[in-house]
């Protein structure tokens, strides 16, 4: 489970014996009940004469690269496409996040969340016998990051700490979540604390707030707006490194972030204050995926066989390698 990041370049044997067999209209039905724990599954082999029928097929391959060109949109293998072919060409979007998915000492992309991913390319090769081929795949914007995956066919896989919402999952499709975040109001040490959101238009009057476009930051800012400050004004910053950035200069800001940001801008001595009673500690994050991709049943199979990953040791320890122990409990509670 959660291979290290340098072993996950081609190094496993290639598949061997014959799996030209068409099996993709007949194994696709019962795949998740394959991959939840129960028997393997014994597909209606229409070749069924060139197979023994005596050795088990040899787990899949996968490797792994770094895409050269801009991220965009892509069209990927289906997943019924890679139960015929036995190859699968897999789209990993990432936003680059200290500790989350980051590019390590050997240029490899690691993190919490670039391990799952990467968990999961091994599980479907392993599982289904397959080869995967990863393309990792940078995009530093948030929102064009989030419309990117929205807008690719097959399998493409997101890695942006997305909150899963209602809303989101209309276009969307999500993974079980793998996180539980706390959103949390933040401004420079020298404000003095917020004693109350009601209160927000007098403390808060003379601040300007830090739209992230297209975050749910943006939209407890614009709700803090209405119900208490009318008269707020806001500026537009492109990254949660800007939002820290500004608020590290001076009294004259405010905004949403999330907690493990504000905790990594504060151990590297940022002088950030957190207002707690702006916390919003209601969000979970999820792995995205294209509006009813094939895939997600897949991914919910994963999680399943990772015991839901949440609150196993397994997973606590992939946080506190890559968060550390103090960062890690706090978000694993």
């Amino acid at each position: 489970m959660f291979p290290d990041s340098s072993s996950s370049a081609p190094g496993r044997p290639p598949p061997t014996g014959n799996r030209s067999h068409r099996c993709g209209s007949v194994l696709l039905p019962a795949l998740v009940a394959l991959l939840m724990g129960l028997a393997a599954c014994d597909t209606a082999d229409h070749d069924a004469e060139e197979r023994t029928g005596t050795e088990a097929e040899t787990p899949g391959s996968v490797s792994e690269r770094m895409a050269q060109e801009s991220a965009a949109p892509v069209v990927m293998t289906s997943l019924e496409e890679a139960l015929e072919t036995r190859q699968a060409e897999f789209a990993f979007f990432w936003v680059p996040s200290t500790g989350f998915a980051h590019v390590g000492d050997e240029g490899e992309v690691t993190g919490v969340t670039a391990e799952l991913l990467r968990d999961f390319a091994h599980f479907v090769a392993d599982s289904l016998a397959i080869d995967v081929n990863v393309t990792w795949m940078e995009e530093e914007l948030w929102a064009d990051f989030y419309g990117y995956v929205r807008d690719s066919e097959g399998a493409a896989f997101g890695i942006g700490n997305v909150t899963i919402t209602e809303s989101r999952r209309d276009e969307l499709d999500f993974s079980p979540p793998y996180l539980q975040n706390i959103a949390v109001l933040v401004t420079h040490a020298d404000v003095p604390e917020l004693e109350s959101l009601e209160g927000i238009g007098d403390a808060f009057g003379d601040l300007v707030a830090l739209r992230y476009p297209g975050t749910l930051h943006e939209e407890r800012l614009e709700a803090l707006r209405d119900a208490h400050a009318p008269e707020m004004e806001f500026r537009t910053i492109a990254s949660n490194d800007e939002l820290v950035s500004a608020l590290s200069e001076g009294p004259e800001t405010f905004g949403y972030i999330d907690i493990y940001n504000y905790w990594r801008a504060t151990e590297d001595g940022a002088p950030l204050r957190r207002h707690e009673v702006g916390d919003d500690a209601s969000e979970e994050f999820g792995i995205i995926l294209p509006d009813g991709s094939d895939w997600t049943a897949l991914v919910e199979a994963y999680f399943e066989a990772r015991e839901g990953l949440l609150g196993t040791d397994a997973y606590r320890t992939l946080l506190e390698t890559h968060l550390g122990p103090e960062l890690a409990g706090l978000l694993s509670g």
